[in-house]
């Protein structure tokens, strides 16, 4: 057998009774040249259906199938996909109320890969952004076909450039290099939840935001001055305010000082909306210590549908979902489309939306005018 020959296995047989062959054995069986097999097998030249039909015969006949690691040797492909995240090492304790968005995304990109016949490698950062270049300078002596680099949260990365034979997709991330990126809709999700708002009556809608230091921030703010816009609503300054803090007691006093100085307004907001739930769930917490009652008194709705706390609280919180495991799929999908050649054009950024996770923290109200 030559060094590149397609090798086969007889099915059924254990490791310890392999029957090994080449494509001669079934050249030999047909009456046939070993090259006219390997056209048959290959697709990569024409055969005669008469010819094409003794082959397969012959190949049923001695029950042989392609040995998968000698038709990669053949066409120097690895199966291979590496992944980049970092979702184990960072992953929050149980008792921690949060979203696991690399961990969602990852299992996302697992299932879509489940039945694609590729081999998926994981490496994980330990929360060290620095370490996913060595981690790529590995995956590509592995002779991966493509790779994804999986981000914490919506933001703008800088990756080392990969050979152009190998594919790269971003997920939760982008950079400027124009790489096929899959990110949350945060924009049109903010908008679709204030719109759901509006269309139950609320006209004084407050917006407790996230800093315009991060993606999400700006695309939210973005999306609940769309939907207000949308209903003919003049965007009012006093109602939006910037409450995230790094640190939890900041937020907290940031979050008690504006809440305060919204409902002594003249024409106070009806509705509260949160940059997260997170912050939804602080709202709750302070809303009460006032002695407000939700929703009859006040709304409150918030955003990522984190359900240890959306379903949890009372009332179970109106919000949006952020769809992690439907990105994590979108970004396997386009990985295995970029590794086949269908390019098609697509636009560098995919983004995602999730739905508005509508429950009972947000009351209708009778005037809708």
């Amino acid at each position: 057998m030559t060094p590149m020959s397609p090798r086969w296995t007889r099915r059924g047989e254990g490791l310890e009774g392999l029957a090994l062959s080449t494509i001669y054995d079934v050249a030999r069986l047909a009456g046939v040249s070993p090259k006219t097999v390997s056209r048959v097998l290959n697709g990569d030249a024409p055969v005669g259906k008469g010819t094409r039909e003794v082959i397969e015969s012959a190949i049923a006949q001695l029950g042989f199938v392609p040995s998968n690691a000698a038709r990669m040797m053949r066409s120097q492909r690895s199966g291979l996909i590496g992944l980049i995240t970092g979702a184990i090492s960072m992953s929050p304790e149980p008792t921690q109320p949060a979203g696991l968005p690399e961990l969602f995304i990852v299992q996302g990109i697992q299932k879509a890969l489940a039945n694609s016949g590729m081999t998926l490698m994981i490496a994980d950062t330990g929360g060290d952004v620095a370490k996913a270049a060595p981690l790529i300078e590995t995956f590509l002596r592995h002779r991966v076909e493509g790779l994804i680099y999986v981000a914490e949260y919506h933001q703008k990365v800088s990756l080392p450039q990969v050979p152009g034979e190998v594919a790269l997709v971003l997920a939760n991330c982008y950079d400027d290099l124009d790489t096929p990126s899959v990110l949350p809709d945060d924009q049109r999700g903010q908008r679709e939840l204030v719109s759901q708002i509006i269309a139950c009556g609320h006209r004084r809608i407050a917006y407790l935001a996230l800093s315009p230091d991060v993606e999400a921030g700006r695309l939210r703010t973005a999306g609940y001055r769309d939907a207000l816009a949308l209903a003919g609503i003049a965007f009012d300054p006093v109602l939006l305010e910037t409450c995230d803090e790094p640190d939890r007691e900041a937020q907290t006093q940031r979050l008690e000082v504006t809440i305060d100085r919204l409902l002594r307004l003249p024409n106070p907001p009806t509705v509260l909306c949160c940059g997260t739930d997170k912050m939804a769930l602080e709202v709750y917490g302070i809303l009460r210590s006032r002695g407000m009652k939700l929703p009859s008194e006040i709304s409150v709705a918030g955003y990522d549908d984190y359900r240890v706390i959306s379903e949890q609280l009372y009332p179970p919180l109106t919000t949006v979902d952020l769809p992690y495991r439907a990105m994590g799929e979108r970004a396997a999908q386009r990985l295995l489309s970029l590794i086949s050649g269908e390019t098609k054009n697509a636009p560098a950024i995919e983004r995602v939306a999730g739905p508005v996770c509508w429950r009972a923290s947000v009351k209708e109200l009778c005037d809708s005018h």
